[in-house]
């Protein structure tokens, strides 16, 4: 319990610190006038109260990633607290913080169109293409989902089976998705994200409290951290950083960030929605990770410690009926037995609403970013139908590709874009004469990460870890030389 308290507090301290620190190195302008007031246009640019973007923000960028990302994450021991915390602070952060800014110093830009503005044409063109195909897999993935989850629960009403009411839900979550992705920006999800975004947030204090109230285990940093529990053997590293990837750092953030630098008022409000919405998130992924394990260890016959990860494992896998993990089992066990009727509630909201507002967010980040390379004004309904519908009909099309092979592009699409963006912050960083460390580090990082993993990783390369890893950091330093090669250049410009 120490550990976990430890990292709760580092979590606040990091947003107070080392929040404050991030927004004097970008250096906030309080009296320059946002893209809200200067573009405002009634469907994309539309000013709102602070609070209501940063609830925004927040469920754009959670879902239920902070939630099933930091259960399947604990199985690799407590090296997920470090994960977390670390990653949160320093990498994630100050990711969803600097994209956020910069593109609303960019008047919304779209992260593709912030990379290129930077890194030349090359690289907007591929940041085009891996962000749209990240955001269709992202909605396509949390529509399945959605769908499977409300399908188990009616299974059998009206006299149809649960495959039937799939396909009928599918249906129904894809037709939402379309409205909110074309309607204003303040039609459903100014009005219904908020809502969302506070049940969520109830949900993770009602867990935190059990954390502390319900009696069980819960690992500490001084149990062997270094050493992975997986079930599957899995290596902390580079697994780990991908599995928990919305509570540590994630590139699906960043194609959120612009939605709501469009509709922030003041830019001494950035700290609050892009930092702080991270910070939040990362809070959510350190409470049900630990939740996760203390649950199982309650349940583990063979004992607390000794049994606990062994517990999780057969509880994510309905006792090892399914080949694969299904987190949301967990989050209805322990918000029905640790929180009642209430917390069953939540439940819902958490594992169904949450993923199907990601979703539509991520059709719309689609088609921003698509209208942006078209130069394609979004005031006609009858533009945004001629982006958006198109993308809806190849992410039907991936319904009928397997879940597991779409989450595991998913997550590894999703870290080299975050990935991308770093390298692109410092060198906006760079130019302007900041503290360019704060995103070169974590970039230098995180190439390690989705280099080391796609070479070792079932669904990439399937290379020893250790020749993985090793080519990961030789590129990881290839890419720093560049980098430090431009740093002077810069320098010898001036």
């Amino acid at each position: 319990m120490l550990t976990f308290s430890i990292a709760l507090v580092a979590l606040i301290l990091g947003y107070l610190l080392y929040g404050a620190f991030v927004e004097k190195v970008f250096g906030v302008q309080p009296e320059r006038e946002t893209p809200c007031h200067r573009l405002a246009d009634g469907v994309d640019y539309i000013p709102m109260p602070t609070w209501r973007v940063y609830l925004i923000q927040f469920l754009n960028i959670a879902g239920t990633g902070p939630i099933f990302g930091a259960i399947m994450g604990i199985l690799f021991g407590p090296a997920a607290y470090l994960w977390i915390v670390f990653g949160c602070i320093f990498m994630g952060a100050v990711h969803d913080y600097l994209c956020g800014m910069i593109s609303l110093r960019q008047d919304g830009a779209s992260l593709p169109e912030m990379v290129g503005n930077e890194l030349g044409t090359v690289a907007r063109q591929g940041m085009r293409v891996l962000s749209i195909v990240l955001l269709v897999l992202v909605g396509t993935v949390f529509v399945t989902t959605s769908a499977g989850l409300l399908a188990t629960m009616t299974d059998g009403a009206w006299g149809m089976d649960m495959a039937t009411w799939k396909w009928l839900w599918i249906g129904f979550v894809f037709l939402y998705c379309v409205l909110a992705t074309l309607l204003p920006i303040d039609t459903l999800i100014g009005r219904l994200y908020p809502l969302f975004g506070a049940a969520l947030l109830i949900m993770a204090v009602g867990v935190g409290f059990g954390i502390f109230a319900q009696e069980g285990w819960i690992p500490e940093l001084t149990d062997a951290p270094f050493v992975s529990h997986h079930p599957k053997g899995l290596p902390i590293f580079p697994f780990l950083c991908i599995t928990i990837a919305c509570g540590a750092i994630s590139g699906f953030h960043g194609t959120q960030s612009p939605l709501m630098s469009r509709c922030l008022e003041n830019e001494r409000r950035g700290r609050i929605v892009f930092y702080g919405a991270m910070i939040t998130e990362g809070i959510v992924a350190l409470i049900w990770a630990a939740a996760a394990i203390k649950f199982a260890a309650a349940a583990a016959p063979e004992g607390a410690s000794e049994g606990a990860y062994a517990s999780l494992s057969s509880i994510l896998t309905n006792g090892g009926q399914s080949s694969s993990s299904n987190p949301a089992l967990l989050v209805n066990m322990i918000c029905s037995t640790w929180m009642g009727r209430i917390g069953a509630i939540l439940a819902v909201l958490g594992v169904i609403a949450a993923p199907i507002t990601s979703g539509d967010t991520a059709y719309r980040s689609a088609r921003l970013i698509v209208a942006d390379f078209m130069h394609l004004s979004q005031k006609k309904i009858a533009n945004r139908l001629l982006l958006a519908l198109p993308l809806f009909a190849i992410s039907a099309a991936l319904v009928f590709v397997k879940f597991d092979v779409l989450w595991r592009y998913f997550a590894w699409t999703n870290q080299t874009l975050a990935t991308c963006f770093l390298w692109t912050a410092a060198v906006w960083l760079l130019r302007r004469g900041r503290n360019c460390w704060i995103a070169f580090l974590p970039a230098v990082f995180m190439t390690v990460v989705v280099t080391s993993y796609i070479l070792a990783a079932p669904e990439g390369f399937q290379l020893p870890q250790t020749v993985s890893l090793i080519a990961g950091i030789v590129f990881a330093l290839a890419l720093a030389v560049w980098f430090l090669r431009f740093v002077q250049k810069q320098k010898a410009e001036k």
